[in-house]
């Protein structure tokens, strides 16, 4: 390289450095106007800073950096206006800090700083939590029983659908066992709960459902005891000749008239001979079973009209479920099934002055409810319009089995 080049690069090489140094000083000047004690010295902040929110209070984690000189931590929020601060021993203490304190209910901003023995503070770190309390509570549903029940040897706790979003978990219930109080926790997805060690003295349960708001919650969420009354069989103890094979007081060939429940004469319209009339069981198609009949003759199953097949009992206050189970019908029967107070069943137009009543002219398991709040004389049974369409066609129901269930009053 020629002299003359070498000179102009390395006066250019000079010009630059005096330039750098010239704007470094200056820029260091103008930053030492802003650090009247002299050079600023930070601890290490903290890290992986989390808030895990719970009730009327609040869990702060963190990592805390590899600096021996970190003594303390200061957490605010409310603009600073409100704060706590903990004293921290990096020698002995663990690396994870984890601390909760008490917080009013709200979504919080917080400002964590860490310090040294001098009162050094580190850079500020932002993180955001939520504490939940009673506007939260308040806001909780309780998951909805829609039936408790003793069925043989078993008890049966049958659920309805809850939505998921609030945050429910679980559900609790408790109730008297065979060996004393008992509390179980069972699945929030589960429709039906069953244990069989309920103790025979037991009329009621309780149960609440289990809340949490995230799922990193410290604190589970109650909502308050529901006590919710289980029904019980009682068919045995007040009604008699309840399912098949169901027993006559007389028999034709194929008809009979039912023992121990009361029937019109219009249920009575299968005419075997000259002045002998049957009906109310059914001995045919799986019976002996309860059952009205018209039509596929037009002399020896006449229409029906209001005809009715019903027991009268006493029964205590309580509220009672009656069932019965319908194996086969037509569908375009005119039938229900009632419960009534008095020592009768009331006519088809008159069927609304009834304690509980159903249409029941399909097949499959039918329940009517009602409710007594004092002993009362009560008549359960059916009545019905069956109409004879020649001797093709006709309507008929038949009923295979009747259960009683009764549960304390609410």
């Amino acid at each position: 390289m020629k002299p003359q080049l070498q000179h102009k690069i390395k006066m250019a090489l000079a010009a630059v450095s005096i330039s750098l140094l010239t704007f470094s000083c200056s820029k260091w000047d103008e930053f030492k106007k802003y650090k009247e004690g002299g050079e600023i010295i930070y601890t290490g902040k903290a890290d992986s800073v989390k808030f895990l929110s719970g009730n009327e209070r609040i869990k702060i984690s963190a990592m805390l950096k590899a600096d021996p000189k970190i003594t303390r931590m200061k957490i605010l929020w409310n603009s600073g206006k409100d704060s706590v601060m903990y004293d921290i021993n990096m020698a002995t203490d663990p690396r994870l800090f984890e601390r909760v304190f008490p917080l009013e209910e709200g979504i919080k901003n917080f400002t964590i700083y860490t310090y040294d023995a001098d009162g050094n503070s580190s850079v500020a770190v932002n993180a955001v939590g939520q504490v939940y309390g009673p506007r939260y509570i308040n806001s909780l549903s309780n998951r909805v029983v829609s039936g408790a029940a003793v069925l043989g040897a078993n008890t049966e706790v049958e659920w309805l659908p809850i939505d998921l979003s609030a945050g429910p978990i679980a559900t609790e219930i408790t109730y008297q066992s065979t060996t004393g109080e008992k509390t179980i926790r069972v699945p929030i997805d589960e429709d039906k709960t069953v244990f069989s060690d309920l103790a025979s003295s037991a009329v009621s349960l309780t149960y609440r459902t289990l809340y949490l708001p995230q799922a990193t919650s410290i604190d589970t969420f109650y909502t308050a005891p529901v006590q919710v009354g289980i029904s019980k069989e009682v068919t045995s103890q007040y009604l008699s000749n309840t399912k098949v094979p169901f027993e006559t007081s007389v028999r034709g060939d194929r008809w009979g008239i039912p023992k121990d429940w009361i029937t019109n004469a219009t249920v009575l319209n299968f005419t075997q001979s000259p002045g002998v009339k049957f009906g109310g069981v059914d001995y045919w198609f799986g019976g002996p079973q309860l059952a009205m009949e018209a039509g596929w003759s037009t002399d020896n199953m006449t229409t029906i009209t209001n005809g009715k097949i019903y027991q009268t009992v006493n029964l205590p206050a309580g509220v009672y479920t009656l069932e019965m189970d319908i194996p086969d019908c037509t569908q375009n029967g005119n039938f229900y099934t009632v419960a009534a107070a008095g020592t009768t069943i009331p006519d088809i137009e008159n069927i609304a002055s009834s304690l509980g009543y159903a249409k029941t002219s399909l097949t499959g398991t039918h329940k009517i409810s009602f409710t007594l709040t004092s002993a009362q004389q009560v008549s359960l049974g059916f009545v019905g319009n069956l109409e004879n369409k020649g001797c093709c066609d006709g309507t008929f129901w038949r009923i295979s089995a009747v259960r009683l269930k009764q549960r304390p009053l609410d």
